[in-house]
């Protein structure tokens, strides 16, 4: 399965889907600066979870987002001192931390919703809707293989 032969990234799709990742968060820190939000991606993507499921414990949210505990305990720092979040303790198991919205968190994701809600369409209106149904049947297939190779 080793080939020493030279790989073309250029030829294969997941290089692709980091490149498309590198370049659509790169894209999101712009709308988010030229909008003077000062938020990060990252920061971003802890609000939108807790804007669904609020007070969720720490470990779950760093587990949801693909962080580790310790760039979690970072991340959560870095918002409560811009006041998007605040860590409580769990009422039934004080080892918890809980995370919940701020009044200020919550208004940030109402400027941001729509920032948002118009860069993805703007992002993919090269594609046709068909092309977007294929595209997404060949991620997931992409990631069930990756979920069964790593259950090896």
């Amino acid at each position: 399965m080793n080939d020493t032969k030279a790989i073309d990234l250029n030829a294969h799709a997941l290089s692709w889907v980091g490149k498309i990742h590198y370049d659509f968060g790169f894209l999101v820190q712009k709308a988010f600066r030229d909008n003077g939000i000062d938020l990060s991606k990252e920061q971003w993507s802890v609000l939108k979870r807790l804007h669904v499921n609020d007070g969720q414990p720490q470990n779950d949210l760093a587990f949801i987002t693909h962080r580790d505990k310790t760039s979690m305990t970072r991340l959560v720092n870095t918002m409560e001192s811009k006041d998007l979040v605040v860590r409580k303790n769990d009422e039934n198991d004080r080892r918890v931390n809980r995370i919940f919205l701020t009044i200020y968190g919550k208004q940030v994701i109402e400027k941001v919703q729509p920032i948002m809600y118009d860069l993805i369409p703007a992002v993919q209106e090269s594609l046709s809707e068909e092309e977007i149904e294929i595209l997404i049947t060949a991620m997931k297939k992409v990631k069930t293989k990756i979920a069964e190779i790593a259950e090896r």
